[in-house]
């Protein structure tokens, strides 16, 4: 299973650390120690924490935009057949569904809780993974 450190969980959220480590304290995620001795969550807790958060947010106005609109987010589901996959991406409050190949699934190792960015232009929704 993926995990993400603690500052890493709390980007993904748009909260703070001490957030995070409040919903440890909760029981709200599940937190270990990394053989560096840092705080860790199971990204799929993550996803699962950005999923039930999301709310809908008031939209407004668009200043610009071009093909290079990118948003980090959480995988939090992922449906497949043999030739297609639905993926769906929690970005802060934004919920983002891409239609990709099962191929493109399996060749960037998504699942949930990857972190994954997607590219926005028109009503195309890519996925990625960053680097």
């Amino acid at each position: 299973m993926t995990q993400l450190r603690v500052s890493e969980a709390a980007g993904l959220l748009g909260v703070s650390t001490d957030t995070v480590r409040r919903a440890i304290d909760a029981g709200r995620l599940t937190g270990t120690k990394d053989g560096s001795g840092r705080t860790v969550v199971e990204a799929s807790q993550v996803a699962a924490m950005a999923a039930e958060d999301a709310h809908q947010v008031e939209i407004g106005s668009v200043g610009g935009s071009s093909q290079r609109n990118q948003l980090r987010g959480i995988v939090t589901r992922i449906v497949s057949d043999t030739v297609m996959s639905q993926v769906e991406l929690q970005a802060g409050p934004f919920r983002l569904v891409s239609l990709i190949s099962t191929e493109a699934v399996k060749e960037l190792g998504l699942e949930v809780g990857s972190v994954a960015i997607a590219s926005v232009k028109a009503t195309n929704v890519s996925i990625g993974v960053p680097s």
